[in-house]
């Protein structure tokens, strides 16, 4: 068993391997930092942190990533961070013969709500490994067929909500009613339960809590970490009380499974009942509990705001909605619960869901750490445990993979012609390596299922006036987003060759407030 120490910020050290754990400033694994460019006007002390903004730091980061190139460091109270997002860096760093996941400091930051769950694990922790042997096959082409039908009554009850919505002529919240669905996808197919977020105004208070353990997480990274305690008194304390709370809820499902008994073969069964194929060991009752909490916050969370922004971008291109529409009803028909096989069909559906994770992968960075000294891209010397930020976004807007016009949305960069043009390593969404997201194929299908019921059903409009808000708490989701619904009456009846109406004008509004959004450019 490795020795263990916790610091204050709730990250673990450990001696086993020799590769050092908890935060290390990137001055102790990149010889020649010297070289790498960062902001002017470098302050002693604070480092780089005039017109920084602690809420917004992936957006602060995409902006620096656009002045200083494809390679950067930024300092904040001490701390050096590497960032990297050109393509050929990146491939770099998915070598996984010298690159592993490195724990970065705010997914370390979670360690003490999620401890060794197969997120916040480091790689070397016995449970991860367990655990992952023990849920890969939960997500097997069989095990998502079998969660299929689930999904589509959980979509059942976010169309209800959506056509008395549509026709009391109101909006919908989009960012708010997707955590909704998402978190009742999960909660049914992996876990048998349901929070009765469709039932509710406002949010499950798991979600309240789910989020300020994320908004506290992203927090620690802002303030010197000795005044931490000091600083953020009153939010240690909300982050006490939102982690109890997590871990109140996850331990009645728990024990409301212990005392129903089997629920089907899902995900909570296999992490109480089964033992790994070779060892014969089980997840101790302590780490199902993390486990628990793990799935319950990934795997709605990211997806939620992946159907979120992906609505955004249908709603703001009713040439690219038409098409979506039209693949959906010639593939679909008038098939009311389409069956597992023809979510795959929706090909053109998918490539509008892959283009909205290119622009805002809802992860958006993942940390690569050194197995061993090594020379990144044959130019940078890292040392062992040295490590370095991917910035996906600008990873995916890097010109010299996307083109020029990388910033506009277009969802034919995902045909199959374009995906076999480009190099490997260049879309990375969901990580990258062993330690990528085990549920991918869960979320992908999940999110392509639920496009296509919405386009079928609705068509899409947004306040002309909208900007692209984007709000950050590890994750990245669109802030305020709200849709007009028009129900569409037997949408089967329409023909799937009909071309796209002509432009009503919107698209021009959303151009002149895509020209003041500080992320997006004048083209987006």
């Amino acid at each position: 068993m490795a020795e263990t120490t916790e610091t204050t910020a709730g990250t673990t050290e450990t001696t086993d391997t020799g590769l050092p754990r908890g935060f290390r400033s990137a001055e102790q694994g990149w010889p020649e930092l010297h070289r790498i460019p960062h902001p002017p006007r470098r302050l002693p002390l604070l480092g780089d942190v005039l017109g920084a903004d602690r809420r917004t730091p992936v957006q602060d980061s995409m902006r620096l990533a656009r002045e200083l190139g494809p390679i950067f460091r930024r300092r904040a109270f001490g701390k050096e961070f590497v960032f990297v997002w050109g393509a050929r860096l990146a491939a770099d760093l998915a070598d996984e013969s010298r690159f592993a996941k490195h724990v970065g400091l705010g997914v370390a930051n979670l360690r003490p709500v999620a401890g060794d769950g197969l997120f916040t694990a480091y790689t070397h922790e016995p449970n991860w490994q367990l655990a992952h042997d023990v849920l890969a096959p939960g997500f097997s082409r069989e095990a998502m067929a079998g969660y299929h039908g689930m999904m589509l009554a959980v979509a059942g009850r976010l169309t209800d909500r959506w056509d008395r919505e549509a026709a009391a002529g109101r909006t919908v919240d989009v960012p708010g009613d997707m955590t909704k669905l998402t978190l009742e996808t999960i909660a049914r197919t992996g876990f048998g339960h349901d929070f009765g977020s469709f039932e509710r105004e406002r949010p499950h208070p798991f979600v309240t809590a789910m989020v300020g353990t994320l908004t506290y997480a992203q927090r620690l990274n802002s303030v010197p970490g000795p005044l931490a305690p000091l600083m953020l008194r009153a939010a240690a304390r909300r982050n006490a009380a939102d982690m109890a709370h997590l871990n109140r809820t996850v331990d009645d499902l728990v024990a409301d499974r212990r005392r129903s008994g089997r629920g089907d073969g899902d995900l909570l069964d296999r992490m109480l009942e089964t033992a790994h194929p070779e060892t014969g060991e089980k997840l101790s009752a302590q780490n199902v509990r993390k486990q628990v909490i793990t799935f319950l916050v990934a795997g709605h969370e990211t997806t939620s705001g992946a159907l979120s922004f992906a609505l955004y971008y249908l709603a703001r291109h009713p040439e690219i909605a038409a098409r979506a529409r039209a693949e959906v009803v010639r593939v679909w028909g008038d098939t009311a619960q389409p069956g597992y096989d023809q979510v795959a069909k929706l090909r053109y559906v998918r490539r509008v869901l892959d283009e909205s994770l290119r622009l805002w992968p809802t992860a958006p960075a993942f940390a690569r750490e050194a197995l061993h000294d090594t020379v990144l891209a044959d130019d940078h010397p890292v040392l062992r445990g040295g490590w370095a930020l991917v910035l996906t976004p600008m990873l995916h807007r890097d010109p010299e993979v996307w083109g020029e016009d990388a910033e506009r949305f277009d969802p034919d960069r995902f045909d199959a012609q374009a995906v076999r043009s480009r190099p490997p390593h260049t879309f990375k969404p969901f990580g990258t390596g062993a330690r990528a997201c085990i549920g991918r194929q869960f979320a992908l299908h999940e999110a392509t299922l639920v496009l296509g019921l919405l386009l079928r059903r609705y068509g899409l409009s947004a306040d002309p006036a909208y900007r692209l808000t984007v709000t950050e708490r590890l994750t990245v989701m669109p802030e305020g987003l709200r849709l007009a619904l028009e129900r569409r009456q037997r949408p089967e009846a329409r023909s799937a060759t009909k071309a796209p109406q002509p432009d009503d004008g919107t698209s021009r509004h959303f151009e002149t407030s895509a020209a003041r959004c500080p992320v997006h450019r004048p083209a987006d």
